[in-house]
């Protein structure tokens, strides 16, 4: 099984933040996933100017991997990371689509004002809603 680190993850994801559609809130997003099987996909926010139209860059690596893989995928681990290194976690659309597609154990990383972050999904989104 491959392993990377959370901060080799978190440094892929700023690397895709660089391809990142942002000309109407300067906010340059990334995100990199692991798969249970060792795979990695990238994706990045890629915005509208009618802002509920934007993709979020988790949601775009997710979409990366089912491209790929079809929608069997599991996420063990996801980071996101801003270009410039901004201070935010994965939002609430986002949460609820990484437990579609992970566990409750899957791996968030993502920077705060603690650094950077290794959290459980089930932190980030308690009660979610998950497929039985």
């Amino acid at each position: 099984m491959v392993e990377i680190s959370p901060k080799d993850l978190y440094e892929k994801a700023k690397a895709a933040s660089r391809s990142a559609y942002a000309p109407y809130s300067g906010f340059r997003v990334g995100a990199v996933l692991l798969t249970e099987e060792g795979d990695v996909f990238s994706g990045c926010n890629v915005e509208n100017i009618s802002y509920g139209l934007t993709i979020c860059a988790e949601r775009s690596a997710i979409a990366n991997a089912i491209s790929s893989l079809g929608g069997k995928i599991k996420i063990r681990a996801i980071a996101c990371a801003e270009l410039e290194g901004r201070v935010f976690s994965p939002c609430g659309a986002c949460r609820q689509t990484i437990r579609e597609f992970g566990e409750a154990e899957t791996k968030v990383i993502f920077y705060s004002e603690e650094g950077l972050l290794c959290l459980k999904l089930e932190e980030l989104l308690p009660f979610g809603f998950g497929i039985l």
